[in-house]
């Protein structure tokens, strides 16, 4: 029964690996970091179910071993610098949120993406209040995704980005009234949208019938905090 164990390493190794990789992509622009953060903030909660919330799976990968001598210093070693990971990357995922959404939320913020399309962008949006930082990055950078893809791919004319919360879900959804036949599959931008989505309980639903109009509709579970905070 090594299966923890070999569970537990493999973690600590992601995470650490996600942790030299985000300098990188800082560098390479918010998009990218906006990706980085959230797969960072996934094996953060996995590690922590592991480490703090599942003592009898870690002491029961002590046990079953040949040399337990050796597993047991593998397993105190990992457990301190997943400690330790946890605070850094915890601090990380914090710091990294694009200005434009401290300034002004993340409906501003999507309002701001709108006037920087060529083509012409409705937002049809209201929020009582801030989603989680790193939820609202996630948002924003999917959001960002879909218009960037409605202008490059879709001949769309007109775009059309909804905003709301409800039933302790934020709710996103961009449509436009291009040639359709977008598709969440393979390497492409929605896949790395849901994907992101995904780290926070997101889903991500796509419908672009061929001719069109292609709509993304976006749900991620959260709560809001105090617009005035």
């Amino acid at each position: 029964m090594t299966e923890p164990h070999t569970t537990l390493e493999g973690r600590v190794a992601l995470v650490t690996g996600a942790s030299r990789g985000l300098g990188a992509a800082i560098a390479r622009g918010y998009a990218d970091a906006g990706a980085a953060v959230v797969a960072v903030a996934r094996s953060v909660d996995q590690l922590e179910q592991v480490v703090q919330h599942d003592p009898e799976r870690i002491s029961a990968a002590r046990l079953d071993v040949r040399d337990p001598d050796s597993a047991r210093s593998l397993l105190e070693e990992a457990q301190a610098t997943t400690v330790d990971a946890l605070q850094e990357l915890r601090s990380l995922v914090r710091g990294i949120h694009p200005p434009v959404l401290s300034d002004r939320g993340l409906v501003g913020a999507i309002e701001a993406l709108a006037v920087d399309m060529k083509l012409p962008v409705d937002v049809e949006a209201r929020l009582d209040g801030h989603p989680p930082a790193p939820v609202e990055s996630a948002a924003y950078f999917a959001v960002a995704e879909c218009l960037a893809n409605a202008g490059k791919h879709a001949d769309a004319t007109r775009v059309t980005v909804q905003v709301h919360h409800a039933d302790d879900t934020l709710h996103l959804a961009v449509e436009d009234d291009g040639h359709g036949g977008a598709r969440a599959d393979g390497d492409g931008g929605l896949t790395g949208i849901a994907r992101r989505l995904n780290a926070f309980d997101g889903q991500l639903t796509v419908t672009s019938p061929d001719g069109g109009p292609t709509r993304v509709a976006m749900m991620v579970p959260c709560e809001l905090s105090s617009a005035k905070t």
